[in-house]
Parts: structure tokens; sequence; C-alpha cells
């Protein structure tokens, strides 16, 4: 690897570790030119998996515009910001699983719901809302309905 200080080719390794959860490996190197010390990481190189829309665009899977989905669906709940994190993570694991390269944002909103329903009522109701598009006060009460007979079913 190349001294980003002097651009020598010559470096050795001085430490290797792992690092976030094992998908990085994190190596410590010295340039045998200048002598200085730097850190570069490696990762596996991954395929990325793309989201087929609604409207049948295609856009490369973010994560992160699953946590603002949630988090803006448990604004003002008692649900801590690490537990939205846990359930990001999740589906994220899930999707990746499935080695599937295409994924619908339909499957990933059902995946959304599914986990947000054990965690909050209220904030599933908030995001399938949106997710589902009601369009009247009705479509809201059947879903609040629905709800409530699968609760009481399992109670």
């Amino acid at each position: 690897m190349r001294c980003p200080f002097c651009g020598f080719f010559d470096t050795k390794v001085l430490d290797t570790r792992s690092a976030e959860d094992g998908n990085y490996i994190r190596r410590r190197r010295e340039c045998g030119e200048c002598l200085k010390r730097f850190t570069n990481y490696e990762k596996i190189e991954d395929v990325p998996m793309i989201v087929i829309k609604k409207d049948g665009s295609r856009q490369v899977f973010d994560s992160n515009k699953i946590l603002n989905g949630l988090i803006k669906s448990c604004e003002k709940r008692p649900v801590p910001l690490k537990e939205l994190e846990r359930i990001t993570t999740e589906i994220e694991r899930e999707l990746r699983n499935d080695m599937e390269r295409e994924i619908s944002s339909t499957q990933i909103g059902e995946l959304v719901m599914d986990k947000l329903k054990s965690v909050d009522e209220v904030a599933y109701v908030r995001f399938a809302s949106v997710y589902r598009e009601f369009k009247d006060i009705s479509t809201f009460i059947e879903e609040i309905e629905s709800l409530l007979r699968k609760k009481q079913g399992g109670n």
C-alpha cells in the first residue's frame, strides 16, 4: 500500500484488528521511507441491493431511510433510539440474508410494520397510515380495529 504522506510503496503492517462488528479490518501501517504511521480499513466489496419503488423506479438500498421513517413514526413515543437502530439493523440483515439483490419497497415496508407493531402500536399505526396511504378516517379505524382484534385474540 502506498504511503499517504510521501507516496512510497513499501509499507508494513504493525497491527491488524477487527472493527465494527467484524465488518471491517483495521490495519495500522508504517511507511518504510518516511516512517510515518497511518491506518487503513478493509471491507468486503458488497454488491448493492436495489429497491424497486411502487412507481417502478429503482434506487440503491439505504438503511438510513428505514431509520428515519422509524424515528418519524416514534416521535414523542417512549421508544429509545437504540431500539430503532436495532430494528433497522435486523431488517437489513434479513434482507441481505435473503440473497436477493432486488427488493420491492413493499417488502421493506411490511418488514418495518411487522417489527414496529411489537414495539409500539401507536408508532405502528402512524407508519402504516403513511406507508399504506390511508385515504380517510375509516381506513384508519379499520387498521386500529384489526390491531385490536389481533391483540384480543392473542391474549
